[in-house]
């Protein structure tokens, strides 16, 4: 072994432990969060924000199925308490007040500062007389039992007042002391979780801990079964699901490219050999890509596993072609024009690598990263191991022939295809644009679980947001008190019968200065049992009986304004609620209200156009209607991914150019690539398919592996230009055709994963690998009797 071979050797060795340590040491995940694009507006970086981090990403519904009622309610009970002791959820909700009792009394001390019924007017005799009518009025009816034993402390009623407005507009029924659906035989439990929605590890522990206590309970009640739904349920879900899909693509990729490479050489150290650029390239990626984003996303393994059938491209190039002259002839003749290929796949890959959307962006530079890598192993370390070529003879000398068949009949079929060509490019031309993928589109949750998720938020009043009133503030003190000044037009706007309702944590808790003006209402002990007194004339309440109602006044006059630090440690299931509706700010990020608005019945959704004239002049306060945004969102990412295609297109096209230096040439090379292009287009436009990003990545994809066969078989003609008497080069030709069989097995089993991403990247590849070698044969020049090409042209030059 000569000493630079010993050194390439050596290098490669030391560059590959290095890669493999970087893989040892990198994070994977497995969400789609990195497939969410970055959001340009304030409404879309809100809207982002929550998806992703948001309180409403840590909830976690529960319902618990089948059984008799006793059955599900004392399961109702049991799961709750177990889940509340945990320690892994923030609050836990299921209809029973009795675990509620702290947060009760927490209230019940605060509730002169926490009832919106309480003004200066509430303490004037008229005030305090209409109060207590109200309250005697009320205990005549079922609501009225709890108030009972509050009567004489609270006879003006507060605490119903607090309840009143605290209680969702859709609140759920409870039967025997626990929520209950209204239509199916289902308790309903309702938690947060203590993980943030983006930690999957911790949300899966938090539903296996669910799942563990349920079972202990379902031993002693068999009829029951239990039903988990919301974000973190589908993230862990979607993340096992891409886990899977993965194992199985890379597991099927290999075994098949094994298989195929054993049956085209017929010799287990050639497929060894041909193994090693795979092996480079996969590495080189990882490690590329922990190493410029801190993480891999398992979308980006599971595309990776498609460089399989492209990075063994070039060991097949090479172990077949150096077989005629050895190592040192392909490097002078044939490694230009893989490098070329090379060239124009980086160049398409580049386009993706400045992507506004992270997981494409790993994409890229997986790609380029691994097929550099590829290619520089082939270049370089191949010759080491095999400086004549392959050793094994396999069916080689068959494929080239049957390709070299096939070559001599495709030109026949080239005014045939040409016409499909332009047929499919008519169209695209009038049918309406295909590119109408949403980001829904990329989510591999199945079509049940969202059946089971919308089932479940309408029995617990939660139904899907759709149009949201997001508001910013500088600290929680001004966002509460925007949040009150936005719900004071929201509810002219339900009165109008324009909203049935609308969520905010102002009616949670009041704003500090709200709190402040309650407190100074409150009357000083002698006034109030002065009015008092005359407010129960002849009444039946006796003011004298009412001596603890003057004491609970006093008592809280001195108190201070009630704080979300404060809920966290005297009322954690309250603070939870209102932290899903008011996200904390700090380290320069604003504090963020979210009030959820529900549309009339039979409405489509809410008006607007209405909405945002009630709420024009109020500060920092956007209307965010989710399903619009998402789809602007995505649709804005569309257009700027296919400007990014279209450059990407131009630097393959000017590369090829400058190499070729002749627009005969150039032409030559991308008549099949755009003809591949166009016809796939074409034929997922007429399937129907609602085409996204992941698409765009698949033609990316097409010209790029279709470059390498255009640019041989240009080659080909450049050689037959020399001179050339036996016509194509049968080896050159078998390695075309192996190359082209591992990359579509490579490209078809992705298109049958069931994550809809990697699957769309499949659905164009596969086809269009094919139809680029196919096209490349056919717009060849025709070959004369004796098998050799015409129209000479000037050699490829050997950079």
């Amino acid at each position: 072994m000569s000493g630079l071979r010993s050194r390439a050797l050596w290098g490669w060795l030391a560059l590959m432990a290095l890669a493999v340590w970087g893989c040892v040491r990198a994070t994977y995940v497995a969400d789609l969060s990195a497939f969410l694009p970055a959001a340009p507006t304030g409404e879309q970086r809100v809207l982002m924000a929550q998806l992703q981090n948001g309180a409403t990403a840590r909830v976690l519904m529960i319902g618990l199925r089948g059984g008799e009622p006793a059955q599900r309610t004392e399961a109702s009970l049991q799961l709750a308490e177990a889940l509340r002791g945990s320690g892994l959820f923030e609050a836990v909700h299921n209809g029973d007040h009795a675990a509620d009792a702290a947060t009760g009394e927490f209230l019940f001390r605060h509730r002169y500062l926490f009832s919106p019924a309480v003004s200066a007017e509430r303490f004037t005799v008229d005030g305090l007389r209409e109060g207590i009518a109200d309250t005697v009025a009320l205990l005549g009816t079922p609501a009225g039992v709890p108030l009972k034993p509050l009567l004489w402390r609270d006879p003006t009623g507060e605490t119903v007042r607090m309840a009143e407005a605290m209680l969702p507009a859709n609140a759920p029924r409870s039967d025997g002391g626990v929520w209950v659906s209204r239509e199916q035989p289902r308790a309903l439990l309702l938690a947060t979780v203590r993980a943030d929605g983006g930690d999957l590890d911790g949300q899966a522990k938090a539903q296996a801990l669910v799942r563990g206590r349920f079972a202990a309970l379902a031993a002693t009640a068999p009829g029951l079964t239990l039903e988990l739904s919301g974000p973190g349920v589908f993230g862990v879900a979607s993340r096992t699901r891409i886990q899977g899909e993965v194992e199985r693509l890379a597991t099927a990729g290999t075994v098949a490219m094994v298989v195929l490479l054993l049956v085209a050489f017929g010799s287990l150290r050639a497929l060894g050999i041909a193994l090693l650029p795979v092996a480079s390239g996969v590495l080189a990626g990882i490690a590329a890509v922990d190493l410029g984003f801190g993480q891999i996303h398992g979308m980006t393994l599971g595309f990776g596993t498609t460089l399989i059938g492209e990075a063994v491209d070039y060991a097949i190039y090479y172990l077949v072609q150096a077989r005629a002259g050895g190592h040192t002839q392909w490097q002078r003749t044939r490694w230009p024009t893989v490098r070329l290929g090379l060239w124009t796949s980086l160049a398409g890959f580049a386009a993706l690598a400045f992507s506004g959307f992270a997981g494409l962006a790993q994409l890229g530079v997986f790609s380029m990263s691994g097929l550099v890598a590829a290619a520089l192993t082939t270049r370089y370390l191949l010759p080491v191991f095999a400086p004549q070529g392959s050793p094994g003879q396999g069916l080689r000398v068959a494929l080239g022939r049957m390709t070299a068949t096939l070559c001599a009949a495709l030109p026949r079929w080239r005014r045939p295809l040409l016409s499909l060509t332009l047929v499919a490019a008519g169209l695209l031309a009038v049918l309406p644009s295909p590119w109408r993928g949403t980001l829904a589109a990329l989510s591999p949750v199945p079509a049940d679980a969202l059946a089971l998720d919308a089932a479940l938020r309408a029995d617990l009043g939660a139904s899907e947001a759709g149009t949201l009133v997001a508001i910013e503030a500088p600290d929680e003190a001004t966002a509460l008190q925007r949040a009150e000044q936005a719900g004071a037009r929201l509810d002219a706007l339900v009165a109008q019968g324009a909203l049935l309702g609308y969520d905010s944590p102002a009616r949670l808790l009041p704003s500090p200065a709200t709190q402040l003006v309650r407190r100074a209402a409150l009357p000083e002990a002698g006034v109030l049992r002065e009015r008092l007194a005359q407010a129960t004339e002849g009444g039946p309440l006796p003011a004298a009986k009412l001596g603890a109602f003057i004491d609970e006044v006093q008592g809280q006059r001195p108190l201070a304004p009630v704080t979300l630090a404060d809920l966290k440690t005297a009322a954690p299931a309250l603070a939870s609620a209102v932290q899903a509706q008011l996200t904390p700010g700090g380290a320069g990020q604003p504090w963020t209200v979210l009030m959820n608005l529900q549309a009339p019945p039979g409405a489509q959704g809410v008006d607007a156009a209405r909405l945002r004239t009630a709420l024009h002049d109020l500060p920092e306060t956007r209307i965010v209607q989710i399903g619009a945004e998402l789809d602007a969102l995505y649709a804005h990412y569309l257009q700027q991914a296919r400007w990014q295609a279209g450059l990407g297109a131009l630097a393959v096209v000017a590369l090829l150019a400058w190499h070729l230096r002749s627009a005969r040439r150039l032409g030559r090379v991308l008549l099949p690539l755009a003809a591949s292009v166009v016809l796939v287009l074409a034929g997922l436009t007429l399937s129907g398919q609602a085409l996204g990003i992941l698409h765009l990545v698949g033609l990316l994809l097409v010209a790029a592996v279709g470059s390498n066969y255009a640019l041989f078989f240009d080659h080909l003609q450049a050689v037959a230009g020399l001179g050339a008497a036996d016509g194509p080069d049968a080896d050159t030709l078998a390695s075309l055709l192996m190359a082209n069989v591992t990359t579509v097995v490579s490209f078809g089993l992705l298109a049958t994963a069931s994550v809809p991403a990697l699957a769309a990247v499949g659905q164009a590849v596969a086809p269009g690998a094919l139809l680029a070698l196919v096209l490349s044969a056919t717009f060849m020049p025709a070959q004369g009797r004796h098998g050799r090409i015409d129209h000479p042209q000037t050699p490829a030059r050997a950079h």
